[in-house]
């Protein structure tokens, strides 16, 4: 089995983007089931309705989201759609759930979505615990587990890695843009990368525009944020499986 895991979406060109390439991607790949993480879609910050049918519409098995889940009150008609997925560990009494699981050929499928808490400003539970008591309650009723971090401090995402290792299938990082060469086969066999990157604008400021990024940055006063134009890019990994002991076999990166 192969599964595609494809980086943050930035507005509608990343989505456009997607929609250009997801097919091109599935069959050259021969991908089985495709994990896309949505919470920047609505032009950076959150997922509105149109926006999350549009990713629908990619034929895509689940939408992870992330520190901006609730940037669009859209999402509270939506958020309890099967295909939807926002970090498990917010706290307990949050509309969503923070995993799901799903059926793909022959197998039994759970992805889970995680937050950080190093330099991320949600108040969130600890994403260790949290996940440490779903794995127990998913090992004996699912084949595979596959895991979003949505974190932004590089150690955290390793130090999840590792605390990982041989308990899920595979684990990726999600949330700061940038894709790292880091993709390995942890020793106990789960897959392992600390960013599958972004899709969206090539040359702008993780997806922004870069004027206004530079502003921002030389004169600290606010400046709006908004999308930048031209040419997109698409970052994702391919997880190839072994189906027959459920582990990663190897992990490629897409770099469009």
């Amino acid at each position: 089995m192969k599964v595609l895991a494809i980086g943050d979406l930035v507005g509608n060109a990343g989505i456009k983007k997607m929609k250009k390439e997801i097919e091109n991607i599935k069959e050259e790949e021969n991908i089985d089931f495709v994990i896309v993480n949505g919470e920047n879609a609505a032009e950076g910050m959150g997922m509105t309705e149109q926006n999350f049918n549009d990713i629908l519409s990619c034929k895509v098995d689940v939408i992870t989201m992330g520190n901006h889940t609730w940037g669009k009150k859209d999402i509270f008609k939506f958020i309890d759609h099967p295909k939807l997925i926002r970090p498990a560990n917010y706290p307990k009494g949050v509309v969503g759930k923070g995993y799901g699981i799903y059926q793909c050929k022959d197998k039994k499928i759970a992805v889970i979505n995680l937050i950080g808490r190093v330099d991320i400003n949600v108040l969130s539970e600890n994403p260790f615990i949290v996940v440490n008591d779903i794995v127990d309650r998913l090992k004996k009723e699912v084949d595979m587990i596959f895991v979003d971090f949505h974190a932004e401090a590089t150690a955290e995402k390793i130090a999840m890695g590792y605390f990982l290792d041989g308990k899920v299938t595979a684990i990726f990082g999600t949330h700061t843009h940038v894709q790292t060469a880091d993709e390995k086969v942890l020793p106990n066999k789960t897959g392992y990368i600390t960013d599958i990157g972004m899709t969206g604008p090539k040359y702008s400021v993780i997806g922004m525009d870069i004027k206004a990024s530079l502003k921002r940055f030389e004169t600290t006063l606010p400046e709006r944020y908004k999308i930048a134009p031209g040419e997109c890019i698409l970052n994702g990994v391919v997880f190839d499986i072994d189906d027959n002991i459920n582990k990663v076999k190897s992990i490629k990166r897409i770099n469009i």
